[in-house]
């Protein structure tokens, strides 16, 4: 086991089995490891900051060296101020890659003593990312065993629309037509040729 603070830093937008998967074998790595739900105000989240930390804190009860939190800004100040050692990151495909080793560059780069972990999700969720969950879910598709059942029931709560209530209209007695009210009982109305 690794001494020292890791973060796993992410939107979690929702939680997936890969996340899962992720922060359970970071837990075994990492004397202490904090999943960090970035607060992005430019994004529209499926999940509120407030829900995600929920569900994770939800997910990750057993876990006794893992605590949830949350932060905005960068991830490398938010690293210095719990004086983490490392950052774990999962890596999915090249493209991934590709990213994750630009953004591990640039934090070296702001603070040299921060190390970056790359994980690769168990093969069964090498596909799995947040996105495609919520596209999956919209479009009324099944996410189970990509999500937790607790995340899974969650979805389904928040896409489930509430069935809209058939409201009886009171018809008008007077009509306003363009200044001039009309009654609509009135037959001897004059059409236009």
């Amino acid at each position: 086991m690794h001494k020292g603070l890791a973060i796993y830093p992410g939107s979690f937008d929702p939680p997936t089995n890969g996340h899962l998967d992720l922060i359970e074998r970071g837990a075994k790595i990492f004397e202490e490891l904090v999943v960090a739900i970035l607060r992005n105000s430019e994004k529209s989240p499926m999940f509120s900051v407030a829900e995600r930390l929920e569900m994770l804190r939800q997910l990750t009860t057993n876990l006794k060296n893992v605590r949830i939190d949350t932060f905005d800004g960068l991830m490398v100040e938010y690293a210095k101020s719990m004086e983490a050692t490392c950052i774990l990151r999962g890596i999915r495909a090249i493209s991934d890659y590709e990213y994750e080793l630009q953004m591990a560059l640039m934090n070296r780069k702001l603070e040299p003593t921060l190390e970056t972990v790359f994980m690769m999700p168990a093969d069964k969720y090498s596909y799995v990312s947040s996105r495609l969950v919520r596209e999956v879910a919209q479009a009324g598709g099944p996410v189970k065993g990509l999500v937790p059942e607790v995340v899974e029931q969650k979805l389904k709560e928040k896409i489930t629309t509430p069935k809209r209530e058939t409201r009886s209209i009171e018809i008008l007695d007077r009509i306003d037509l363009g200044g001039k009210e009309l009654d609509p009982k009135d037959t001897k109305r004059k059409k236009k040729v």
